[in-house]
C-alpha cells in the first residue's frame, strides 16, 4: 500500500512566504521565497521531549530552511503507523521498534533521525527501599504498562533474569507507588518523577538505556516515496528540526517555544519544563554518544545492528529481519548543531 504525496509548495498568495533582501539596483528590497509545507505528526501532547521541534517552529528555523512545518500534536489511541499509510501526514515523531515494525509488516516507511540517543523509559523505585540497580529488582512486583510488556520489558528479562509473574498492571496512576515505599514502577525519566516529588515522595530512576537497552527515541519517520522523491526538502527538515533541538537543549531564546507547548497543552508548567530539560541534559537523552561526534540524531548501522540483535535474542523480534530496511543515514551523521 502506498501513501499519498502530501508535500506542498506554498506561495506568496497562500500565505506561506518569507521574505529574503536581495541587492537590487544598489539598494536591499525584500523578496519573496516560497516555502514547502511539510506536516509532522507527534507522538504525545505537547511537553518539552518535543521541545527542538517547537523551537524550530517559534526562532523561525524551519522558515529559514525554507519550511513552512505544520507542527501536530500527538496524544492518545492515535496510530502513527496509519497515519503514515492513509497520507495523512507527511513525518511522525516514533521510537527504534516500529523501524523494525516496517520490515517486519514489508511498510513503505523507514526511519531517517533519531534526535533521542538514550529512550528516557525508566523503572522507579522509592529511595527508602535502598534499591541501587536493577539487580535488586528480581523477584520484586513490578507496575509496568502493555506497552513496556512488548519493548523494554524482554530485554530485563533476558539481562536481570526478570520473571513475567513479577508484573502488575501499570495504569498510569500514581497513587499505589506513592502508596507502597516498596512499589517499583515504569517512567518516564522527565515526568514520573517530578510528579513523585510533587507529592512529597524521594524517587530513584533507573534509566534503562544506561543498563544496555539501546532503543533509538523521538525518531523522524517518513515514506520511502518521499525520500525518493523530494530528498532536498526532506534533508532541510532534518536540518532545521536539528538546530531547533542543539537551540532548545542548551536554553537558547526558548521562551517562545515554551510558550508554545503550554498553549498546547495546559497541563505543562515552565517549571515541569525546565525540570524535564535539566534531567534530559544530565541523563545525555539527546547529546551523548553518536550525537557527540556526528550531530544530534545521529545513527549508525552498528547501533541498529546490535538494537536488532539484543531484542531478537530477547525474543521481541523475530530473527531473519534485514534491518537495514528500515532506517537511512543519508540525511543525519552531519554534525548539524555541533558547536
Amino acid at each position: 500500500m502506498r501513501s499519498r504525496y502530501r508535500i506542498e509548495r506554498r506561495g506568496t498568495l497562500a500565505g506561506g512566504a518569507a521574505f529574503l533582501l536581495t541587492a537590487v539596483a544598489g539598494a536591499r528590497v525584500p523578496v519573496a521565497q516560497t516555502l514547502d509545507r511539510v506536516s509532522f505528526q507527534t507522538n504525545w501532547l505537547a511537553q518539552a521531549e518535543q521541545g527542538g521541534y517547537y523551537q524550530a517552529v517559534a526562532a523561525g528555523i524551519y522558515r529559514r530552511h525554507g519550511i513552512e512545518c505544520d507542527l501536530r500534536m500527538g496524544g492518545p489511541q492515535q496510530n502513527l503507523a496509519q497515519l503514515l499509510l492513509a497520507g495523512r501526514v507527511d513525518m511522525v515523531m516514533s521510537n527504534g521498534f516500529q523501524a523494525l515494525s516496517y520490515v517486519r509488516e514489508n511498510l513503505p516507511f523507514l526511519t531517517i533521525a533519531a534526535i533521542m540517543q538514550k529512550d528516557p523509559q525508566i523503572l522507579m523505585s522509592h529511595e527508602e527501599a535502598g534499591i541501587n540497580g536493577f539487580e535488586q529488582m528480581r523477584g520484586r512486583p513490578l507496575l509496568i504498562g502493555a506497552g513496556g510488556r512488548i519493548t523494554y520489558w524482554p530485554f530485563l528479562r533476558a539481562k536481570f533474569g526478570f520473571s513475567d509473574d513479577q508484573i502488575r498492571p501499570y495504569t498510569f496512576n500514581l497513587q499505589p507507588f506513592l502508596a507502597d515505599k516498596g512499589a517499583i514502577q515504569q517512567g518516564f525519566l522527565t515526568s514520573e518523577p517530578y510528579s513523585a516529588m510533587l507529592a512529597g515522595a524521594h524517587p530513584r530512576v533507573h534509566l534503562i538505556a544506561d543498563a544496555g537497552f539501546p532503543n533509538y527515541q523521538t525518531t523522524i519517520d517518513i515514506s520511502r516515496r518521499l525520500v525518493e522523491q523530494k530528498p532536498d526538502i526532506v534533508q532541510r527538515f532534518v536540518d532545521a528540526t536539528i538546530e531547533g533541538w542543539a537551540q532548545y537543549m542548551r536554553g537558547e531564546n526558548v521562551e517562545a517555544a515554551n510558550r508554545m507547548i503550554m498553549r498546547d497543552n495546559p497541563e505543562m508548567t515552565a517549571e515541569r519544563i525546565a525540570y524535564a530539560v535539566r534531567v534530559m541534559n544530565e541523563r545525555g537523552i539527546v547529546f551523548s554518544g553518536d550525537a557527540e561526534t556526528l550531530g544530534i540524531g545521529a545513527m549508525t548501522d552498528a547501533r541498529w545492528q546490535s538494537f536488532y540483535t539484543i531484542m531478537r535474542d530477547a525474543g521481541a523480534v523475530p530473527a531473519g529481519l534485514d534491518v537495514k530496511r528500515g532506517y537511512s543515514l543519508q540525511f543525519v551523521n552531519k554534525r548539524v548543531g555541533l558547536t
